[in-house]
């Protein structure tokens, strides 16, 4: 596995756990969670966009 690959994989793991979180936030009622999740969840995803780009070329 290449360095490019373990590290899209990790970002992808990443995403999935923010939104694992986000579910048990919501079972929770953590309005706070919730916001924390999505919001980490879009950094990460924005974060894996960017290097993909930047590997891409």
């Amino acid at each position: 596995m290449s360095r490019y690959q373990f590290v899209t994989l990790a970002l992808a793991l990443g995403v999935a756990a923010c939104f694992i979180g986000v579910g048990i936030a919501i079972g929770e009622r953590s309005s706070l969670g919730v916001i924390g999740g999505v919001l980490g969840a879009c950094a990460l995803m924005g974060y894996g966009f960017s290097y993909k780009r930047k590997h891409m070329r």
